[in-house]
Order: structure tokens, then sequence, then C-alpha cells
């Protein structure tokens, strides 16, 4: 049996447009390109579209998006609709692809403006979400079965609301869990053990409904690499790191941002090409994504939700692929793809109130995530 992997790409940028006259403005820093969005676009978006890479048949063009789990943000989207048409399609008939080959699809939305939802009030969360979703249905046709967290950054708040809101899954940084318990197990604090990404995670409507979202906390380490090392420009390095975490059934996973292939790193979209179409089967790896594994493992733990802090009164700040969290007195240390600092809990003067900890049932893992800890079954 083939070992699952999903690679997952987080492709964003924000709106550049002038507010009065609809247009972006010409940005020099991003010469010889118009804007920025142009250049990245040029470097990332068109590449990882059409791809071409050279196969024992002959040259080949694949679409990297229908491999790759990925979200692209709302306000990307909608500039990449009016600036290259074609490429637009390309990443909708990816998704359709992807449904086809899988039965499920690779996009997942994403809260509409990329803002840090912890830190929004209860009102905006739910705004963002219905907006990205409804933006989602409309661009790809369908419902979206998951949904990417600004920054991975979440609150109890937050995930409720996505619960509601019929999410199924979402992906964290695997530095967001506080402690975690295996089905019948003893807690285990994050401190003393890493929690095991290669499983999902639940975490459940406090409620008593019964209702959940499943939490998938990708490979730090392999986000990492790929975000800052060289993994990105090689087929080779890339299916090395996930071959070696690969075990039969258990899902191996990384997430980072998209920009990483070809933007971040030029060529990177040539090597994830050949590692996604053409190298993976000779290891015996299977490129799935989240919502197929979803439907193909079982799960049959629970947790539940109560009041409290996280060990040593710790706030966490979730963010993007491979990033990190930190305690909320301190700086978090960056080890993703984001660049510059990310300050962890309400802003400074603001009496906002930081989210609380939570009290596991049966088999859960309780996960710290921006302004505290979240619960989450292992299955």
């Amino acid at each position: 049996m083939a070992a699952p992997i999903v690679l997952h790409g987080h492709f964003y940028q924000p709106p550049r447009e002038d507010p009065w006259t609809g247009r972006v403005d010409a940005q020099p820093s991003a010469a010889p390109f118009h804007d920025w969005n142009e250049r990245v676009h040029a470097e990332c978006y068109r590449p990882n579209a059409c791809a071409g890479i050279s196969t024992e048949e002959g040259e080949r063009v694949v679409n990297n998006f229908e491999r790759l789990s990925f979200n692209v943000g709302p306000t990307l989207l909608s500039w990449m609709q009016k600036a290259d048409n074609e490429i637009y399609s390309r990443i909708l008939d990816a998704d359709k692809a992807s449904r086809e080959r899988l039965g499920h699809g690779n996009a997942l939305a994403q809260a509409y403006h990329h803002t840090i939802l912890p830190l929004d009030s209860v009102w905006d969360v739910r705004t963002q979400v219905r907006w990205g979703l409804r933006d989602f249905e409309h661009r790809f046709g369908r419902r979206a079965e998951g949904m990417w967290l600004p920054e991975t950054a979440a609150s109890d708040e937050t995930l409720r609301i996505l619960i509601e809101e019929s999410i199924a899954f979402t992906v964290l940084s695997p530095y967001q869990a506080a402690r975690w318990r295996p089905a019948g197990g003893e807690w285990v604090e994050s401190d003393h053990e890493a929690i095991d990404v290669r499983r999902p995670y639940r975490y459940l409507h406090p409620d008593g409904s019964g209702r959940y979202i499943t939490l998938f906390f990708y490979d730090g380490e392999v986000a990492q690499s790929i975000a800052f090392g060289n993994l990105a420009a090689s087929a080779e390095g890339l299916l090395n790191a996930f071959g070696e975490r690969a075990q039969e059934g258990r899902l191996v996973h990384a997430a980072t941002d998209g920009e990483t292939f070809g933007h971040h790193h030029r060529g990177g979209e040539i090597g994830l090409a050949l590692a996604l179409f053409v190298e993976t089967d000779k290891r015996g790896l299977e490129v799935t994504n989240y919502a197929t594994y979803l439907e193909d493992t079982p799960q049959s733990t629970r947790c539940g939700c109560g009041r409290g802090r996280g060990p040593h009164g710790r706030a966490h700040m979730g963010s993007a692929a491979g990033a990190e969290t930190a305690d909320a007195r301190r700086v978090a240390r960056r080890v993703g793809p984001k660049r510059g600092e990310n300050r962890c809990g309400p802003p400074s003067g603001s009496s906002r109130a930081m989210p609380t900890r939570c009290s596991p049932s049966l088999g859960e893992a309780c996960c710290t995530i921006p302004g505290g800890p979240v619960t989450a079954t292992s299955t």
C-alpha cells in the first residue's frame, strides 16, 4: 500500500488596487514588472499552472495545482481573473481534475481578507469566514470542505465558528499544540513530547452537540526545510523528506507559502512538478489531499472543551507554513516562509481577553492556538 502524502501551498497577495481608480499603481520595487502582483504571478502562479518537465515519454506540461493541496486568497483570485484569465481558469480546472482523480478537490477556502481571526470580533470572524466560503463557491462551483486560516491563527471562538459554518477541517502548526493524548491514553504535555503530526485530531464544539472539526498539524521540520532549505528546488530532496517519515496508512504532510515554488526559490515549480507527477510512484508514495484522506481514514475518538489557560500561561499565535508559536511574553521565533516578527497575544494596551483552555474528554489532543489551547482528538 502506498504511503499517503499531502503538500499544501498557501497562495496569497493583498489587495493592491487603488480604491479610487480600481487599478494597481506602479511599484518600482517590483521592477522590471509593473507591480508585485505581476512579478509574483510571472515567477510563481503562471509557472506552477504550466510547468514544463522532461520525462521518459518526452516533454510534458503539467499543472501543479492538480497535485498540490492549495488555497488561493480571494483578493488574489479577483486580481488574477482580470489580469490572466487563462491561469485563473487552470487553477479552477485543477480542482476539478483532483475531484475526478480522488473524489475530493484539492482547493481549500480561505478567510476572505487574511485578517488574524483571533484578533477580530466574533462578528468579523464570522463575516470573514462566510465571505471566504461564498467566494469559494462562486469560483470553484462547490462547497468548500476545508478552510485555511491566515497565519494558521485560531482560537476557541474561531474553531467554534468554523464548526457552525460546517467546515470539516483546517490545518495548524504543530507548535500550536499544548498537550495531547491518544484515545484512552494519558495526557502528554508538548513540552515533553511533540504531537504526532501523522494523524488527524478532533476539536469538539463545547455545546455538547457532538459537532467537531478535524485538525491537521503539518510536519514543521519538513515545512521549514521547504521554506528555508533546498527542498523546494529538488524533487529528490523533497520526496526524501516525505519518504523518511512515511509509514503505511499514516499521512505525511507539510504546508508552506505557495510562492515558495518559483518566487522565493527560482525554478522550484520544476522540482515540485517532477516530485508530484513523476517520482512519487517510483517511491511508493501516493499524492492525495486532506479531504480524501479523511474519507479513507476511520475516526473513532472525540474531544470536549472547557476553560483555563495553556501550560505556563502561554497564549500562542499560529503563523504560516512552518512558522512557530511563542510564549505570550516574547516574540515568536519565525521558522516558516513568512518574514518579519509576529507578536503573540493581544496588541499592547488592548483589553481583549485571551481565549481559554480546553478540558478534553476521551482521546483528545489539546492544542495551544493564538490566545489559548484547543482540544482535539487523535484518530
